[in-house]
């Protein structure tokens, strides 16, 4: 009697490609579990040989790596699928950019030509639009939270409240001049934050900044992740897909 064929569902992972995508506009609300959603019915739909795990309920082997939180928009998400055939990793960003919605959009796909990918998104930079604060009130709030070497903040989690410091993670903080924009109460806080456990958020610092300077924000807060990856000697975000890249060619 011949051996049953191998379920597609437990097919070997024959090629690994990593995704950065974008969360923008009105897709900024959307979940992490949102985004798993969209992304499966998007790889289905751009026929992307994917693979998948085995059991009674096999999903698709998909990696998500430092998510952004729900509400915030972001330029550097980054995904790692795996692929029961090789393909070429353009194309299936190209044609998963086609079947996600506007606002979820595929930036690039390389094929993982090296390992340790997570361990490569060291840091996070960080825009934080403030209406109702002056940049001259937002830089002083700034001066006096990098004065301090810890800043206690408590966040509430699904295990309770959690109290963290919030300042030792941050890399660099500053308010940059606004151009352009007529409102004389509109600042922007540019964020450098190392990604520890926990992971400090820029909530976190804000939570921050209201504690040891008294900066309250009339609004809320726009928040938008600019770039991860690995941190430089100068203080600056590297591309984490540089080496995946430069990989093929170092081989010959």
């Amino acid at each position: 009697m011949s051996p049953r064929p191998q379920p597609e569902a437990q097919a070997p992972v024959v090629q690994r490609i990593r995704i950065r995508y974008t969360k923008r506009g009105p897709l900024r609300f959307t979940s992490h579990r949102d985004f798993a959603r969209a992304l499966e019915r998007a790889l289905r739909r751009a026929d992307v040989p994917i693979a998948y795990s085995s059991g009674f309920h096999p999903h698709p082997r998909v990696s998500y790596l430092s998510a952004a939180p729900t509400g915030v928009a972001s330029e550097a998400e980054y995904a790692e699928l795996a692929l029961r055939d090789t393909a070429d990793p353009v194309g299936i960003g190209a044609a998963l950019d086609r079947a996600l919605p506007p606002g979820l959009d595929i930036g690039e796909a390389v094929t993982a030509h090296t390992g340790g990918f997570a361990d490569r998104l060291e840091a996070s930079s960080w825009r934080v639009e403030l209406g109702g604060v002056t940049p001259d009130r937002l830089a002083a709030a700034v001066e006096t939270f990098l004065a301090h070497d810890e800043v206690l903040v408590t966040r509430l989690t699904k295990k309770g409240n959690r109290r963290f410091d919030a300042r030792a993670a941050v890399v660099s903080a500053a308010s940059t001049p606004v151009a352009g924009v007529d409102e004389p109460a509109y600042a922007i806080l540019d964020l450098v934050v190392r990604q520890v456990t926990p992971a400090v958020r820029p909530d976190d610092v804000l939570s921050g900044l209201s504690l040891v300077a008294d900066l309250e924000l009339p609004v809320p807060p726009r928040v938008t992740r600019l770039a991860q990856g690995p941190l430089a000697a100068s203080g600056d975000i590297t591309d984490p897909l540089e080496a995946d890249r430069r990989a093929p060619a170092d081989r010959h």
